[in-house]
């Protein structure tokens, strides 16, 4: 918030009440962001499938495949062909694979394979069972394909149990249920220039005590929609191995612990227990309130609080939803970009609140998100400083409503206090509920804040903080997934897969060598016929599931168009370097947006503090200017697609006939 207190007039006239109280804000921000950030970064975590424990890599196995069933099915064969290898079956592989089929450009069996790790369809939702799970997007504009498949949520925010029901509804309305590979994972794809198809090596688990299936497969085109969120982590704390009770993460919830199912939240084998909650992000906030109910005691250990903002859940009424929600061809696309307007200071003057929750209460989510009201943010010390105060100063009646919320809520003023998120709307994920900070006013709640330390060591009996050590029972760890900005947004770092294109380049070395290369977020010079969803070099919304459909409704045009001029072979399909760099050079005159991000408290969204780190290499600064996104928003950002659509040449792509 650098020049917030000057002077409207330039001189050196006292600053007004109201940049005073910014300017105190700002520092009141940034010394809380300095107790947290730490020199280890993205280093101070560990993946669960990479620890060097056996008991914390045994965590991240799938909890809920049904072994016998799958294996009872006819299996994919080795050295299989496919036209479209879609990698990832939650709704964003779902949607890739929807737009294929409606585009006409899969048919048979054999057209289209969707592979994933997970033993079912629903990505997030398979993986997530957790008690008092449910999406924090109003389910009318979240849940995919609501307008095709004329499902009714049966409340405004779904639980998980629905969420995962209607990725298998959407399975088999389209047909997938046999078009599918789960428990496999991918580890390398490779393009064979000479059969100009893609070569793909993968392992399929056929559960404990089976031998691992080592499977080659082809593919004309590779899709990557692996999520942003897949893969979870826990920090490296002295100890934690040693701990001698039950312990567990959020991503594969132990109702063999707990007691209940993810249908029924009665957590009875918790009575009597204490139970230690590690972490206080957008999970806790939906766990805690659950837990809360049966523990003997639970301490919630605390690092940075959330921002929790009210939730006002509801049944759906029938009614409503046919006379105002689903009530006309194209509502869910409208309803979408109705919510995007609010979360990117675009609404227009009397304009409806088609969502009107507390996601459209935050304009100065802009930060994060781009806006079209205020062009391109020019890269000058002073440009920058203007548009950062702006965006505190659009930003401080929601964010101090938020902590007056906490403090009428929380009955206990230092717990209140403690319960306080100090630093701006867009540095963590919102969260939404009307449990959570209540919960605090339990006798058997207690907050365990670290003053931004974190947790000092772990023993066989429990959590020391500060020297002091809470004895538990049970622990439970909401530590959250490595950040998908890791490896400046890389595909194949995000998603851990070795993919190499003409001549053996590797994606990843292309992305650290030069920064992100694409055109229009979706596809990138070098690597022919491969798509991944969009996250860098395009624009990004809230409400995730938007952005993986325009995504996947982008890439299934071009491969429409490439296909029908390359006819009957098939095409091969290539983004000129041309384009790729005309692109991101568009991208990088958009940089100067997200500068407010720099006085965030470490989080997933600075990976941990490291995108703070500011560099003086040119070419360290380019990189990380590349690796963003488009700053006028999501509704902006698809009209480029569409004009581009429109326009028919496909222009910076090159398209040729396969050989036959």
């Amino acid at each position: 918030m650098t020049g917030s207190t000057e002077a409207t007039n330039g001189n050196s006239a006292a600053p007004s009440e109201e940049n005073l109280k910014l300017f105190e804000l700002s520092h009141k921000y940034s010394t809380e962001a300095a107790k947290r950030l730490r020199a280890d970064g993205l280093g101070q975590f560990v993946r669960l499938k990479e620890a060097g424990s056996e008991r914390f890599r045994s965590l991240a196995e799938d909890p809920w495949a049904d072994h016998a069933a799958l294996n009872a099915k006819e299996p994919v064969k080795d050295g299989a062909k496919h036209k479209f290898l879609i990698l990832g079956a939650g709704y964003g592989g779902l949607l890739f694979a929807v737009r294929l089929l409606e585009a006409g450009l899969a048919s048979g069996s054999d057209d289209i394979l969707l592979v994933d790790a997970a033993g079912g369809f629903g990505g997030t939702w398979w993986w997530n069972r957790y008690p008092g799970l449910h999406c924090d997007i109003e389910s009318y504009t979240y849940m995919p394909l609501l307008e095709e498949t004329g499902y009714m949520p049966k409340s405004k925010y779904a639980p998980g149990p629905e969420l995962l029901e209607h990725a298998e509804r959407i399975a088999s309305q389209w047909k997938l249920q046999d078009r599918a590979l789960f428990r496999a994972n991918v580890k390398r794809t490779s393009w064979d220039d000479g059969a100009q198809l893609w070569n793909v090596e993968l392992a399929e688990g056929r559960g404990p005590g089976e031998p691992r299936r080592e499977l080659k497969l082809r593919a004309q085109y590779v899709l990557i929609a692996s999520g942003i969120l897949t893969n979870p982590h826990i920090p490296k704390i002295l100890g934690l191995e040693t701990f001698a009770g039950p312990l567990f993460h959020t991503a594969r919830w132990d109702y063999k612990v707990t007691g209940g199912s993810p249908e029924d939240a009665t957590l009875t084998g918790l009575e009597g227990k204490r139970v230690g909650i590690l972490g206080t992000g957008a999970t806790a906030i939906q766990v805690v309130p659950k837990v809360a109910k049966y523990a003997k005691e639970l301490f919630v250990f605390q690092r940075t609080p959330s921002a929790v903002s009210w939730r006002g859940q509801r049944p759906t009424d029938s009614e409503e939803w046919k006379s105002k929600i689903a009530n006309k061809k194209g509502w869910q696309r409208e309803r979408m970009l109705n919510l995007d307007s609010y979360l990117t200071d675009a609404v227009e003057e009397g304009q409806e609140d088609l969502v009107a929750d507390g996601w459209t209460e935050m304009p100065a989510f802009s930060a994060v998100l781009g806006s079209p009201r205020y062009g391109i943010v020019e890269p000058t010390p002073e440009k920058i400083a203007q548009h950062v105060a702006r965006l505190h100063k659009l930003d401080v009646p929601h964010s101090e409503q938020v902590r007056a919320r906490t403090e009428s809520i929380v009955k206990d003023r230092e717990t209140a206090e403690k319960l306080k998120a100090w630093y701006p709307t867009w540095c963590k994920r919102p969260t939404f509920s009307d449990e959570y900070l209540q919960a605090f006013n339990l006798p058997n709640v207690h907050l365990v804040d670290t003053d931004g330390k974190g947790v000092d060591s772990a023993t066989s009996a429990g959590l020391v903080v500060a020297g002091k050590e809470y004895p538990l029972d049970v622990l439970i760890l909401s530590t959250g997934y490595v950040t998908p900005a890791i490896g400046g947004g890389s595909p194949a770092v995000r998603t851990g897969i070795s993919i190499y294109g003409r001549g053996g380049q590797s994606l990843d070395d292309k992305w650290q060598n030069q920064g992100a290369a694409t055109l229009h977020g979706v596809c990138t010079n070098g690597f022919p016929n491969l798509f991944f969803a969009p996250l860098s070099q395009s624009a990004q919304a809230a409400n995730n599931v938007f952005t993986l459909d325009i995504g996947a409704e982008h890439i299934a045009h071009i491969i429409a168009q490439a296909e029908a001029r390359a006819e009957p072979s098939g095409a091969v399909i290539e983004v000129s370097s041309e384009a790729e760099e005309g692109w991101s050079l568009q991208i990088m005159q958009h940089a100067g947006w997200f500068a407010s991000v720099m006085g965030c408290t470490p989080g997933y969204i600075t990976s941990e503090g490291e995108a703070l780190r500011q560099s003086q290499d040119p070419m360290e600064m380019a990189k990380k200017a590349r690796s963003g996104n488009w700053s006028k928003g999501m509704a902006a950002f698809l009209k480029v697609l569409q004009d581009y659509r429109a326009d028919g040449s496909l222009r910076g792509i090159e398209v040729t006939s396969r050989a036959a």
